[in-house]
């Protein structure tokens, strides 16, 4: 009895100091992953690592795509290279070890941004705190390594996994698995990559063929090894007749195997038929699928080259405003795009030569496809519905408050909504016409002088200077600044740190860095002023 309580004594105390590992392994674990769940730096790594290989429009990522190209295409040379020649030391050496180690690492961070395990453990600890209960590491554990699973087992990540082995080197026969890295051009290239997305959206009429196919291929290889068996000495087995079902269906006819008898003969016909009716099928349903995506693609395109830009206007509507907009320069050197939901209006915009899609600038996966981070983006909201603008804008500082934003509003009643959604600049223009036909009928000397200014005629011309980090007017007075010798008028300036337009300046007044200086003049004495200021240093 005391021998038995002695043993259940030594049992209870590996089982406390089980627990007490236990608990401890739990607690360096759930500290861990709320450490890594916290801290900024690993959360800025992880979205950067995950923009660099998902996102078209870093650059850093056509980078990346060149060079795993260039190691895709390496291997396979030296794949080919080697059937009739030996590999040198370095060319072996580079081929195992050097591409393979940068697809693992590929393969790798792939991995880790896939899902994030210390959010799942972050999780079931909250939970079980508040429920007031233990905190397991299974079921957190459990879910964690389901989510890497699920995107260890997709297409594209096998594919992956199976590019890294160098372990088919020895193997001659196992050589061919070399095409596995081939096979990573699908993510990579993008046009074979839009090749297979095109083919996906069609996967229910191709699948549907296929099984059509597969239904007539076997069903005529059934019924010509099923008449002539011991008639035809060239079909020997089941897979002879396949073999010659599936050449005969497919229109190439290789002439190897041909039927003896009058019904094999009437069998092959109806193949022959069956085969041009769904290729002719197959044909009209990629052909339809690609008339569809064509005019995505030509859209992605024009918006890839726009996102290149550092700086481009994205035009929402075109209306009577746009147009005037456009009329007003006689050579358009900046990027542009219009959107507008109307069909009909865009094909207005092509006609007239301007670059226009077919979008709806007030959804925010619309707005969302332009490069706001490493460009500088203008929006104007230049539709007729006071709804739709405040839509853009608000959508447009949702994604970046360093949008500028200039909307056009229907009337003074709306102004201070559209100054809540985050507009920058509000344009009046029923304001501005009813006040400008007032000047013209009351001061019509006024009406012509503002007329001149704004149109450029003549020698008046209104245009704005910014004041650079590196140019010669940083740091001036205004009074040292010698404008009669340019020729020019100063009107006023914009602070760069205050929202107010100053008229008329105070001579002490310092210039600084994107100050912007208003002036009237000649157009060549702007110019000549501008190219003095910034000389040598601009």
């Amino acid at each position: 009895m005391l021998r038995f309580r002695s043993i259940l004594s030594i049992f209870e105390k590996y089982r406390q100091k089980s627990k007490r590992f236990i608990d401890s392994v739990k607690h360096r674990l759930i500290t861990w992953a709320v450490k890594l769940d916290n801290s900024r730096k690993q959360k800025e790594l992880r979205k950067r690592v995950e923009d660099i290989l998902n996102n078209p429009s870093n650059p850093k990522k056509r980078y990346l795509d060149i060079f795993i190209i260039v190691l895709i295409i390496s291997s396979v040379f030296i794949m080919i290279y080697e059937v009739k020649h030996p590999l040198p030391l370095w060319m072996d050496i580079y081929d195992i070890y050097f591409v393979s180690l940068i697809f693992l690492i590929e393969y790798i961070l792939r991995l880790w941004i896939s899902s994030d395990m210390t959010s799942e453990f972050v999780e079931e600890y909250n939970k079980a705190t508040f429920l007031g209960r233990e905190f397991k590491v299974l079921p957190a554990l459990a879910r964690g390594l389901k989510k890497k699973l699920e995107f260890m087992i997709t297409p594209a990540a096998i594919i992956d996994l199976l590019a890294i082995l160098p372990a088919y080197r020895p193997l001659r026969v196992l050589r061919i698995f070399v095409l596995f890295r081939f096979l990573k051009l699908l993510r990579y290239t993008r046009s074979i990559n839009q090749f297979v997305e095109v083919l996906s959206n069609k996967r229910f009429e191709l699948l549907t063929l296929l099984l059509l196919l597969l239904f007539v291929m076997m069903t005529g290889a059934i019924a010509i090894y099923v008449l002539e068996d011991m008639r035809n000495p060239d079909i020997k087995s089941m897979f002879d007749a396949i073999y010659w079902s599936l050449v005969t269906i497919s229109t190439v006819g290789y002439g190897d195997i041909s039927p003896v008898s009058d019904m094999g003969r009437v069998i092959a016909m109806i193949i022959i038929l069956f085969g041009i009716a769904m290729i002719s099928f197959a044909t009209s349903v990629i052909v339809s699928a690609f008339s569809e995506k064509l005019h995505t693609l030509k859209e992605e395109r024009i918006i890839d080259e726009i996102n290149k830009s550092e700086e481009f206007l994205i035009i929402c509507g075109y209306g009577q405003m746009s147009k005037m907009f456009f009329r007003q320069f006689s050579k358009i050197d900046f990027k542009y795009i219009i959107l507008d939901k109307n069909p009909e209006r865009v094909k207005e915009a092509l006609h007239d030569g301007y670059d226009a899609i077919v979008d709806d600038a007030s959804r925010h996966e619309t707005l969302a496809r332009f490069d706001t981070n490493n460009s500088r983006v203008t929006v104007m909201c230049m539709t007729h519905d006071d709804v739709e603008n405040i839509y853009i804008t608000l959508n447009a500082k949702n994604i970046s408050p360093k949008i500028k934003v200039i909307a056009r509003a229907g009337s003074e009643n709306i102004v201070n909504k559209y100054r809540r959604a985050g507009a920058d600049h509000i344009l009046l223009p029923n304001e501005t016409a009813s006040t400008m036909m007032a000047v013209a009928i009351m001061r019509p000397t006024m009406y012509k002088a503002i007329d001149a200014i704004f149109s450029g005629k003549n020698v008046a011309m209104l245009d704005e200077v910014i004041v650079h980090s590196h140019g010669h007017l940083l740091g001036k007075k205004i009074k040292d600044i010698d404008f009669k010798h340019f020729k020019l008028i100063p009107i006023g300036i914009q602070k760069q740190n205050e929202k107010r337009f100053i008229f008329n300046p105070d001579p002490e007044i310092v210039l600084e860095h994107r100050d912007v200086l208003l002036v009237m003049g000649d157009k060549r004495s702007i110019s000549y002023f501008i190219e003095i200021s910034c000389k040598d240093r601009c």
